[in-house]
């Protein structure tokens, strides 16, 4: 099948016109896209670009892979673990999985080996390279789960997977959270119980989507255990921004407190990992945070502090505290200000490092304009 046949396929099983597909293509990824190139992709006049293939298999929920094959692209697995998941090419899958189950598949601590190889690499990679490699891996995992501690594995690995979809979505990010809770307390390990519903719990926090969820999470990880741990300070920071955006500056600021409390006794040394919350990853969730109450003095004393560890290989956490201001100056009122400095922060960082949760940060600023409305005219 050509690319531009696939292209046609899923946007006409999606019951899209060309102009929709464009228009949700320019609203995720703020571009101007017109009708007349989608018409050109799906004629084959015009091959999309690295920027739009990431585009595309953003919008059409399909991993880079699929677009870029050139086997028969037409069936796709539907099910891991009997939940939907970005469709991947069955073939490769099936044989993955089969050959797993028939071979008894990498042992727990290849497993672990790999996790510690996607923590690293969720750092600089983009969300689309992350979901296609991880969702080939559950499938080979799910071939092993009669094994206590790969359930832990499973649900470490669902965790990054649910990452790679915009919480605002409401279905896909929350459906695989929840999947890795339940795979969580499958493993026994209540470690991984609290760290997967905590690192859930910030990712919906930090980025204003599923607030109940956030919440819910958080309150079910701070429940199985109060350890200071960094899935507890995950769990923290994830209800703290909750209740900023509902502006419950009160309960965020005390979250706050607690959460720098626990950060004493569990921060990790490890840099530049997924699974790890380091100095200066602390003040990027402190940064945001404060942006939110208003609290300019925190907000940009953690950014400076921020700034001077970030390792240079990360230069999408440095773009999150260039947004962070844009926050600032947008809810301090001057809107198009903040719009624009957040703006051509995103635009510095290469589209291949961006990422869902920099979407959203962009979008909240944007929407500023409306509560600051608000605010003056209550």
């Amino acid at each position: 099948m050509e690319l531009g046949e696939l292209i046609r396929d899923l946007r006409k099983a999606r019951g899209w016109s060309q102009g929709r597909l464009a228009s949700a293509i320019n609203a995720a990824h703020g571009t101007t896209l017109a009708r007349e190139y989608v018409s050109n992709w799906e004629r084959s006049k015009i091959t999309p670009g690295a920027f739009y293939l990431a585009a595309l298999s953003a919008t059409l929920d399909v991993p880079p892979a699929v677009l870029e094959s050139q086997v028969d692209r037409r069936e796709f697995l539907t099910d891991v673990a009997g939940a939907a998941i970005a469709p991947v090419v069955a073939s490769d899958l099936l044989s993955a999985g089969f050959a797993a189950r028939l071979s008894g598949g990498p042992s727990a601590d290849a497993w672990e080996a790999k996790l510690t190889r996607y923590g690293t690499e969720y750092m600089s990679l983009g969300a689309a390279d992350i979901q296609r490699r991880v969702s080939a891996e559950l499938v080979t995992v799910q071939q092993q789960l009669d094994n206590p501690r790969l359930w832990s594995v499973a649900a470490r690995l669902m965790t990054l997977y649910a990452k790679t979809f915009p919480g605002s979505d409401g279905s896909k990010a929350v459906h695989w959270y929840r999947m890795a809770a339940k795979a969580a307390d499958e493993s026994g390990d209540d470690d991984a119980r609290v760290w997967v519903r905590g690192r859930a719990a910030i990712a919906l926090g930090y980025e204003g989507a599923a607030l109940g969820v956030a919440d819910v999470l958080a309150d079910q990880a701070i429940a199985i255990s109060d350890r200071p741990s960094l899935g507890l300070l995950n769990a923290i920071f994830g209800k703290a921004h909750a209740a900023a955006i509902r502006g419950d500056h009160a309960t965020a600021r005390k979250l706050l407190t607690d959460g720098r409390r626990v950060f004493d006794q569990a921060g990790s040394h490890e840099q530049t990992s997924d699974y790890a919350v380091p100095w200066w990853r602390i003040n990027v969730f402190v940064s945001l945070l404060a942006a939110r109450l208003g609290d300019e003095a925190t907000a940009v004393a953690a950014q400076e502090a921020a700034r001077t560890e970030i390792p240079s290989a990360l230069p999408r956490f440095a773009t999150h505290l260039e947004m962070h201001r844009g926050l600032m100056l947008a809810r301090s009122g001057d809107v198009s200000g903040g719009t624009a400095y957040a703006r051509t922060a995103l635009d510095a960082l290469p589209p291949e490092k961006h990422s869902l949760t920099l979407r959203l940060l962009m979008a909240e600023v944007e929407q500023s304009r409306g509560r600051v409305d608000q605010l003056r005219n209550p």
